[in-house]
């Protein structure tokens, strides 16, 4: 297989990936985000930022409660629960666009669902919390599920993989089997290849240009390039001032099959996904 899947169905609702690249909104609601700080820690704040990426042309926004950049510090379930849900529950009922939580608890993930979001956003791809894929299946949630080689705190400790891109694909097809196990159709997930998470930047830049390799595993893929620190070491900015190494990394990934596009800058990454589909597919424009 060589093409990848241009639907995913989220049950209220089906992203048609076939016309238009999907760009999700980044909203930390964490004080120690690496690239927000705490911008939007504040109830009205991160509802005032869901609705201007909104605007920007966002399809989804990501609501995460706790920093999953390398060595970061774990959150409790009740901090988490404190931080994302009343969030959700403001934009639940004003957001047009679906909205995801980014987390690895089974009970966060339940209690941001019964809220009103309508996709679980996993790092750890089904494997930090085992009552994570029936939580999931539970609420005929979409999922997405990401290779890590392990938790924020320790993750980046070995980045060497005897065959890297193997080894997330293996990853990601055990999560998928996990998750049919639990009843979730494979028409509700999309795959993440975990850029930042445990790949030195060399692994990162591979990522990247071999894409299409994950075709294999028959879902649509997601990518996260957004500001992160291999993209810092290559052109030498901060997190801040990496919109444009962020953009090359989100036009690229385009091209070689990514659909999906996790990103803090949504009117700059619309405008370069959009471009970057006109561009390289026929008949697009």
């Amino acid at each position: 297989m060589d093409r990848f899947p241009e639907t995913w169905d989220l049950g209220r609702r089906t992203i048609d990936l076939s016309r238009r690249p999907c760009i999700m909104g980044i909203l930390n609601v964490t004080p120690d985000s690496f690239s927000d700080g705490s911008r939007f820690y504040s109830l009205e704040k991160a509802v005032d930022h869901a609705l201007e990426m909104e605007a920007a042309g966002a399809d989804i926004i990501d609501v995460g409660g706790e920093s999953t950049r390398p060595n970061a510090d774990h959150v409790d379930e009740l901090e988490e629960l404190r931080r994302v849900v009343p969030v959700i529950e403001s934009l639940a009922g004003r957001l047009k666009i679906p909205i995801s939580i980014d987390t690895y608890k089974a009970s966060v993930a339940r209690a941001a669902l019964a809220a009103g979001a309508e996709i679980v956003n996993d790092i750890s791809g089904l494997t930090f919390d085992e009552r994570m894929a029936e939580t999931v299946a539970a609420a005929s949630a979409g999922l997405v599920v990401m290779h890590t080689s392990g938790t924020p705190s320790e993750m980046q400790s070995n980045t060497a993989y005897e065959d890297m891109i193997a080894a997330i694909a293996a990853f990601l097809r055990k999560s998928l089997e996990l998750a049919a196990s639990a009843g979730i159709a494979a028409s509700r997930i999309v795959v993440d290849p975990g850029i930042g998470f445990g790949k030195s930047v060399a692994g990162n830049l591979e990522i990247v240009r071999r894409l299409r390799e994950f075709a294999a595993l028959g879902r649509p893929v997601l990518v996260g390039p957004s500001r992160k620190s291999f993209i810092g070491k290559v052109i030498g900015r901060e997190p801040d001032d990496r919109v444009y190494g962020t953009a090359a990394a989100v036009a690229v990934a385009l091209v070689n099959g990514a659909s999906i596009f996790r990103v803090h800058d949504v009117k700059e990454m619309r405008d370069v996904a959009d471009m970057a589909l006109a561009l390289s597919r026929p008949g697009a424009w």
